[in-house]
């Protein structure tokens, strides 16, 4: 992960609402604005894990709910040194997941059960293990800041499209300021899209680590990405804001150009994934939950809803 290229780009975006503030208000505007950004921040950093949660109607699940995913879950953390978070599960038929919280020790892993029921184990490992890196790499945070501050950027264009922008003679003008408030929210959300895509190749990355096995992570996202554009999640698509919190993306749009794709190319992600199983070679770990008494592949659900076992499953690559 190339931090400075993040640390560059969040620095963009915070001149840029600075920018908007300014062309509302002038010197004042651009205060202010600063202020509502740190504000908004401040309350995002301390809600944001319940905001998204309760937007997804995600329900918490524990060892007597869900043994086969929390034990997972709980084995993987172990893996990649990291507390163990709380687990969640959306009542979704898309297969999808996303981890949130301000910080490892306050983090939630959510998936759905679209996910557990057409996943193998092996599959569900890798996603589990992707989530986990986004956990260790506080990319939940900064994804979530980076989501509030285009939101905001939005909202102070639309505010200020009532206004003309700040008139004087050294200003850009009417003309100026209506194009800025208009072009300032695409800027933004190209801004917040660069950083998730530099983000997920680098949970891509430790996830695969983590797991041992980066190819279940590329068979997951195969069988993830033919799912995800047929089957609609319609919470995501109310709130596109946090399309880029998924593994894959959840709306359903077709033709967009990849400049305004929230996540990198699926199929540079399983090339990058398949890299790295080469430079592992023969240094894989032995199958997740092997001393557990999990069924070899899903479905997952709860333990109300899992289904038999029918055999193990590697995904395509064996």
């Amino acid at each position: 992960m190339n931090y400075l290229r993040t640390a560059m780009l969040l620095a963009g975006l915070t001149a840029l609402f600075m920018g908007v503030g300014y062309l509302i208000g002038g010197a004042s505007g651009a205060m202010i604005a600063l202020v509502i950004a740190a504000a908004t921040n401040l309350f995002t950093y301390w809600n944001s894990d319940r905001m998204v949660l309760s937007m997804y109607g995600a329900h918490e699940v524990d060892r007597s709910t869900a043994p086969e995913l929390v034990g997972l879950v709980a084995e993987l953390a172990g893996r990649a040194g990291l507390p163990m978070p709380r687990v969640f599960l959306m009542d979704q038929p898309q297969p999808n997941a996303f981890a949130t919280g301000r910080n490892p020790e306050n983090a939630a892993v959510a998936v759905t059960t679209g996910l557990m029921r057409q996943l193998s184990r092996e599959e569900l490992a890798g996603v589990i293990a992707h989530e986990l890196a986004h956990i260790k790499h506080h990319d939940t945070l900064l994804m979530t800041i980076t989501a509030t501050v285009a939101g905001a950027i939005s909202m102070l264009a639309q505010f200020g499209m009532f206004f003309g922008g700040h008139r004087n003679n050294s200003g850009p003008g009417i003309v100026g300021s209506i194009l800025l408030m208009i072009l300032a929210p695409l800027a933004a959300m190209l801004v917040q899209m660069a950083i998730s895509r530099t983000r997920e190749y680098a949970a891509d990355d430790l996830g695969g680590r983590i797991v041992g096995q980066p190819m279940w992570l590329a068979s997951a996202l195969m069988k993830i990405e033919g799912a995800a554009h047929q089957v609609p999640n319609y919470e995501a698509e109310r709130n596109p804001a946090t399309a880029h919190m998924f593994i894959i993306n959840p709306l359903s749009g077709h033709g967009v150009d990849n400049l305004f794709a929230t996540h990198p190319s699926t199929q540079n992600r399983i090339a990058a994934l398949q890299h790295l199983a080469s430079e592992l070679g023969a240094r894989a770990a032995p199958s997740v939950g092997a001393n557990e008494n999990y069924p070899p592949q899903g479905p997952w659900g709860s333990s109300s809803s899992r289904g038999p076992s029918r055999g193990p499953s590697r995904g395509p690559w064996g």
